[in-house]
């Protein structure tokens, strides 16, 4: 064990190594002072020493900047302090996340592509907040990472938000100031660099939009593209400078995915940033468009295409009577034929998603329990409510709760982040159509829905739900998602006893909703 204090927290290093790899090193430790709560530790492979790039001028203003963009958005990696050692070696302390590298995802198979167009849309979230900017001195200075790449990805499993991205690294960031001349000199990787970056210009936003192309190519097929003849770095100039990108069709003869994807992927690999989107904003907008049409337009399952969500419906035809052909299977039908979404974990969690129901998209909560879990409740109460954050950032809670006398309450609570599509679509389809289904999933069967509950909301929720989607829109964010999510959380706890009374109070087992 290994104890070392820095500005203003004592850290215990146990060094168990997480990571090695270029950029340096990433051990599992303990924060002292917050009681033994697990961080990771990041020592850069770099010295102070180094004159050429002035660490020693920059390293304490990018740690801070890596620290409020962790405050600003759930899809940067927290930094929570910095320090520097007897080594002169730079280390940052981070949130200690536990998931998967997204460069580990796509060696182990290809990325659906619903779950390509998530992974994308939150990684751009990140970016968009980095090129944003922080404020520094009164001013607002954007900010570029430098080396987008799918190891500097991590996909954690978060109970309420489902597969969570986090954008890791920005160590090598740069505050893009005026007269600065700091970003004059290559630090990166050299199959992500755009060809700005490898002759060590300055850089701004349209630098990470190439890297990110590059990433999204190889998210999608697996593959590169481009191929430098050897790994040096004047092999990768001249690729990045003058091979034209492979296609989609050349390294994936076989995939299907939409057009609008293909061209997105390959505007962002253009060689001249003028030809390329011109902003992080440009690609999120036309990627949130996408994810919306494919939730509603599922592409399906084919053996050499991305594999859709599990939305599409499914229906065997030939068992039905020629006679019921043309009759649509009926709601319930539809959600009990779905199955489990390869994006999500077999595990108990909770989490919102349309399904499509005779060209009606309608909305549900999808859980997954123990299948004597489900058992237990199939004749229950139902009660819903709703509570709406403002500031720090618009934030919903949604509570669902399950009851009977025998087996008690099973509570589903989820939270909605209304500055994003997802959580704005879903609170207007609640609002709109005034009830939502619960689709239950066994772990021990996840193939098929095991068990459908539809519960109906009151009329003056629902007109709440409708404006607080309005405000969602227009209100600006002041904080991290998570505080707001932390303040709900302590209302929540609050009124968990009241409804816990007033489901008690109702004499019977029998299907009856309340709302709160």
């Amino acid at each position: 064990m290994y104890q070392k204090t820095t500005s203003h927290q004592a850290i215990q290093i146990d060094f168990l190594l997480l990571v090695r790899n270029p950029g340096g090193r990433v051990y599992r430790a303990k924060d002292v002072l917050l009681g033994g709560v697990p961080v990771a530790v990041k020592f850069l492979a770099l010295s102070i020493q180094n004159e050429k790039i002035r660490l020693q001028d920059r390293f304490e203003r990018e740690a801070k900047t890596c620290a409020l963009l962790g405050q600003k958005s759930i899809h940067i990696v927290r930094v929570m302090d910095y320090g520097v050692d007897e080594n002169n070696t730079p280390f940052y302390v981070m949130e200690y996340l536990q998931g998967h590298s997204l460069n580990n995802l796509i060696r182990q198979h290809h990325l659906s592509l619903p779950r390509f167009l998530s992974m994308a849309r939150q990684i751009c979230l990140g970016l968009k907040c980095a090129h944003d900017g922080i404020p520094v001195d009164g001013t607002i200075y954007p900010i570029i990472h430098r080396d987008i790449k799918p190891s500097n990805m991590l996909v954690i499993q978060d109970s309420s938000f489902g597969e969570l991205v986090k954008v890791l690294d920005f160590g090598i960031a740069k505050l893009l100031q005026a007269n600065s001349d700091q970003t004059k000199y290559y630090l990166g990787t050299l199959a992500y660099s755009s060809p700005e970056q490898m002759e060590g210009k300055e850089l701004d936003n349209r630098s990470d939009i190439y890297s990110l192309g590059v990433m999204m190519f190889e998210m999608l097929t697996g593959k590169m593209p481009l191929l430098a003849p050897t790994h040096s770095f004047g092999a990768w100039y001249k690729t990045h400078h003058t091979q034209p990108p492979r296609t989609f069709a050349e390294v994936s003869p076989g995939l299907q995915i939409p057009k609008k994807v293909e061209n997105l992927v390959m505007s962002c690999l253009a060689k001249v940033p003028r030809d390329r989107p011109q902003s992080i904003s440009e690609i999120l907008q036309l990627l949130e468009s996408l994810e919306q049409h494919n939730r509603t337009h599922p592409i399906p399952n084919g053996s050499n295409s991305i594999s859709s969500h599990a939305l599409a419906i499914k229906t065997d035809v030939e068992s039905k009577p020629k006679a019921d052909l043309h009759i649509s299977l009926s709601k319930d039908e539809i959600a009990l034929s779905t199955s489990w979404p390869e994006n999500k974990p077999i595990a108990d969690i909770v989490f919102p998603q349309p399904i499509n129901a005779n060209g009606e998209i309608l909305p549900a909560l999808w859980i997954m329990l123990p299948q004597r879990e489900i058992f237990k409740r199939l004749t229950c109460k139902r009660y819903n409510q709703f509570l709406f954050i403002t500031v720090p950032h618009p934030m919903l809670l949604w509570i669902t709760v399950i009851y009977n006398r025998k087996h008690g309450a099973k509570w589903l609570p989820y939270y909605l982040d209304l500055k994003t599509s997802l959580g704005q679509e879903i609170t207007n389809l609640l609002g709109q159509t005034g009830c939502y289904r619960l689709l239950f999933f066994a772990r021990e069967t996840p193939n098929r829905c095991a068990h459908v509950l539809v519960t109906s909301i009151a009329s003056a929720q629902r007109q709440r739900l409708q404006q607080w989607v309005t405000a969602g829109k227009t209100l600006v964010s002041a904080a991290d998602p998570q505080v707001s999510k932390s303040l709900l959380k302590s209302e929540y706890e609050k009124i968990k006893p009241q409804i816990l009374a007033k489901l008690e109070a109702i004499d019977t087992d029998a299907h009856f909703e309340i709302s709160g």
